[in-house]
């Protein structure tokens, strides 16, 4: 079986409504909470849920030693339609809480982006790239020369 798509990426977090007013406020959307001690960001193309950490540590397994601290290796990252969306999404994320870790520059791939990380020390790129294009309901592609 082929897997097509990732649809869904799962946050620990320490607490879970403040990190569901963080978020609401970043991705200017309303959460699903219909179920209790998980919150629901619906996404185009893959949701983001946020569950306490100690619980998500748990579900895996008991062995697993909750620590946090660091750079893990793993970015989140949105693709912007434009370099003024780039701007305005870090700044609005930087309004709501987020750590400004890299302002938004040109970059040496002829994109431009920034980062932050959000109140739990997740690595977030926003980023807008010439070689990107985005269907009605918010797929990204590379874009075919023609």
């Amino acid at each position: 079986m082929q897997i097509p798509r990732l649809t869904m990426v799962t946050l620990g977090v320490a607490d879970l409504s403040i990190a569901t007013r963080f978020y609401s406020a970043v991705f200017a959307t309303p959460p699903n909470t219909t179920y209790d001690g998980v919150t629901f960001f619906e996404l185009p193309g893959a949701w983001i849920s946020l569950y306490p950490l100690e619980n998500l540590a748990k579900d895996i397994s008991s062995e697993i030693p909750i620590t946090r601290g660091g750079f893990s290796g793993i970015t989140l990252a949105h693709n912007a339609g434009s370099k003024a969306d780039v701007i305005a999404i870090v700044k609005r994320a930087k309004a709501a809480g987020a750590r400004v870790m890299k302002e938004p520059q040109e970059t040496f791939w002829g994109g431009y982006s920034g980062y932050f990380a959000d109140i739990d020390g997740y690595y977030w790129e926003v980023a807008w790239g010439p070689m990107f294009q985005f269907t009605e309901n918010g797929d990204m592609w590379f874009k075919v020369d023609e």
